[in-house]
This record gives C-alpha cells, sequence and structure tokens, in this order.
C-alpha cells in the first residue's frame, strides 16, 4: 500500500466484529477503502469524482 493513511467511518461503531469501512484520501487522485477487519486485505481504489458520486447515492437514500 503506498502510504495509505486510513480512517474509520464515522458511522463504524466501537464494538469488534462490526461491519466497518475505513477510508483514505491522502494519496492524491485515490481514494482507498478497505474493510477494517482485515486491514492487510484487498483494497477498493476509486477516482475522487466516482468516490464523490458514490457518497451523493448514499446521502439520497431513504
Amino acid at each position: 500500500m503506498p502510504g495509505y493513511k486510513f480512517v474509520k467511518s464515522s458511522y463504524s461503531g466501537g464494538n469488534a466484529g462490526q461491519e466497518c469501512v475505513e477510508v483514505a484520501r491522502n494519496i492524491p487522485r485515490s481514494v482507498a477503502v478497505r474493510d477494517s477487519k482485515w486491514p492487510d486485505g484487498p483494497l477498493l481504489v476509486l477516482a475522487p469524482a466516482a468516490w464523490d458520486t458514490f457518497m451523493a447515492g448514499l446521502r439520497r437514500q431513504p
């Protein structure tokens, strides 16, 4: 991983075993997402515009 600095989602609870994601936005032109329970597992790396579109879609959900 090229220096990603992951931050746990503010919607993630503090209890172990919960479904949580971590997001890294510190590398230019990329947003990396990973499962907080599997920090050495695979990453999903998106363009910032794709991440912004994804987040906008989540905000529109009832």
